[in-house]
């Protein structure tokens, strides 16, 4: 790897539910477009582009991009499930770092359809057969309720945790998106109305679960010298980052390591090894929050707090402004919405605009460092650390 990697512009169209969006060419479209005037260039000055998407044809990527222009060049289309926006990210980021390019545009988008996510094909193995062999199936919620609400509840009876708690991590949501204009659902809502909506698996009621949601996210990553050439802003770096994929405690009979816990803790620690700074450094997170429970869950495996402790960090208001950390300022996947594709790029766009100092009424005061936690079942955990530097 040869040197810092900067993100030199980040962009996004606001989310929106399935039957009130636009088709995933325009969202993406917006997106680059954003991401290409915040950093000051052209398509033409891009050397490769990387594009995330779930549910799509083949080359979805290059008819999106092909809106805004057609360069000739190469185009690389990523699916890894709810990670794919920062799988997209990760490998623009290692073109930049080995010196491949110079410039790489990252970009993510998903035009979903209503209703909980379900198998596409129905005639080869599929990637969750290992999960169902774990938990079996059970025809009265869909598949990512399951597992998630499953691991809440052995989160709760492990520490003999109220699982009310994970009702105070929907209001946070709202309450956060409350001052993001790219949110889905900025309304407000109580613990009382979060734990009466619909039951829908385990200790998740509706309000506890992210949304289908359609939209598109894109960064920039640049190289030191192609930013000081082109006289590009120099202002957040990604200090370090890492995937990790399951390994065989995944799958060993505990609901919390089959949603990705073990995957993600992985990761942070790799990271927080390669940059030098610990989870104590951290003043703001965009952590994968599809269900509260995973939102809990993430507290402990990136280390924000210890294992066992985060029922008390949530109740004591730890996990918000005047808190340790402020998690998910922009409302995360429950309330911004989660378009499969688009949420890693997203995140990083929330991110780089905290260290930037352009967030707006969600801005956390003294970020200096700013961790990303993105995590695909089946599996793929993206983990980020981007870092405030001068201009």
């Amino acid at each position: 790897m040869t040197g810092r990697v900067l993100v030199a512009g980040v962009g996004m169209v606001p989310f929106a539910t399935p039957s009130r969006s636009a088709t995933y060419d325009v969202l993406a479209e917006g997106a680059v477009r954003a991401a290409l005037d915040d950093a000051g260039i052209e398509l033409a000055q891009v050397q490769q582009a990387y594009a995330g998407y779930v549910y799509g044809d083949s080359t979805s990527g290059q008819n999106a991009l092909y809106r805004v222009g057609m360069t000739g060049i190469p185009v690389v289309n990523v699916n890894n499930n709810c990670s794919t926006g920062s799988s997209a990210l990760f490998l623009a980021r290692q073109a930049v770092a080995s010196g491949a390019a110079d410039c790489v545009l990252a970009f993510g988008f998903e035009q979903m359809q209503r209703g909980a996510l379900k198998a596409q094909w129905e005639d080869r193995p599929s990637a969750f057969d290992r999960f169902d062999e774990v938990l079996p199936k059970d025809d009265t919620a869909p598949m990512a309720p399951r597992y998630f609400g499953a691991a809440g509840a052995a989160w709760c009876e492990r520490h003999d945790a109220d699982p009310a708690v994970f009702a105070h991590i929907a209001v946070k949501a709202r309450r956060h998106a409350a001052h993001n204009p790219h949110a889905v659902f900025t309304d407000q809502v109580t613990v009382e109305e979060v734990l009466a909506s619909p039951r829908i698996h385990g200790p998740l009621t509706r309000l506890q679960c992210c949304p289908p949601t359609c939209g598109a996210a894109a960064a920039v990553v640049v190289g030191e010298e192609f930013a000081r050439r082109h006289g590009l802003r120099t202002d957040v770096a990604v200090a370090a980052q890492a995937m990790t994929t399951d390994t065989a405690s995944s799958f060993a009979g505990d609901p919390i390591r089959l949603v990705g816990y073990d995957m993600a803790r992985a990761a942070a620690r790799q990271v927080y090894e390669a940059s030098g700074v610990g989870p104590e450094d951290v003043r703001v997170v965009e952590l994968h929050d599809c269900f509260t429970t995973n939102e809990l869950l993430s507290y402990e495996a990136l280390g924000l707090t210890p294992e066992g402790t985060a029922e008390k960090f949530v109740l004591e208001g730890d996990n918000t402004y005047g808190g340790r950390v402020v998690t998910n300022p922009s409302g995360g996947l429950l309330s911004k919405g989660h378009p499969l594709g688009a949420t890693g790029l997203a995140q990083c766009a929330e991110l780089t605009w905290q260290l930037r100092g352009e967030a707006g009424p969600r801005q956390v005061d003294g970020a200096t460092v700013a961790l990303q936690h993105n995590i695909g079942l089946g599996g793929a955990a993206v983990v980020t650390l981007y870092e405030k530097l001068g201009r």
